[in-house]
């Protein structure tokens, strides 16, 4: 019965991990003791493993290659652990979030530009905004994506007032 309890719990921390992108993908390539002793110390976690990495090196148990290799990351890895911890602690070992930040293909410029051929006809899809866009900047734009920088906009525009004379 415990064991079935601890297989769901870790099967769901294993999903949590996953979805933000701190599962190891190289659990087995742990292989430090603390890892292999204590069920505190899990090698699926990817941000317990890139700390207890660096705390052994900055207490002085082992150099830099020794410790990338007991838990089962490389040395470019260290380092860039380490000046993430070093810049912003242990929040600095969280990956970033993968993907674009933004719409880089829409510029205010692009975006200028597709306002004032929506102003002259507002009946234009997102397809035919792509088109002319295409046609006339040489820009390959999809057409959610120009749908969804159009839907963004009118959010920021101010309601007009009803009744104001």
């Amino acid at each position: 019965m415990a064991e079935k309890k601890r297989g769901a719990e870790n099967a769901r921390k294993a999903a949590a991990l996953r979805q933000h992108g701190s599962l190891n993908p190289r659990p087995e390539g742990v292989g430090n003791d603390l890892f292999s002793t204590y069920d505190f110390f899990d090698p699926k976690d990817l941000v317990q493993v890139k700390y207890e990495m660096l705390r052994q090196v900055s207490v002085g148990r082992g150099s830099v290659t020794e410790a990338a290799a007991q838990f089962g990351l490389s040395r470019p890895s260290f380092y860039e652990a380490q000046t993430a911890f070093q810049q912003d602690g242990l929040v600095g070992l969280l990956p970033d979030k993968r993907g674009p930040r933004r719409a880089h293909k829409l510029s205010e410029e692009i975006m200028e530009f597709l306002l004032k051929e929506k102003a002259e006809d507002p009946d234009l899809s997102g397809a035919a905004l792509a088109e002319r866009l295409w046609k006339e900047r040489q820009l390959r734009v999809h057409r959610r994506s120009i749908e969804r920088a159009l839907a963004r906009q009118e959010k920021k525009l101010p309601l007009p007032t009803a009744g104001r004379s």
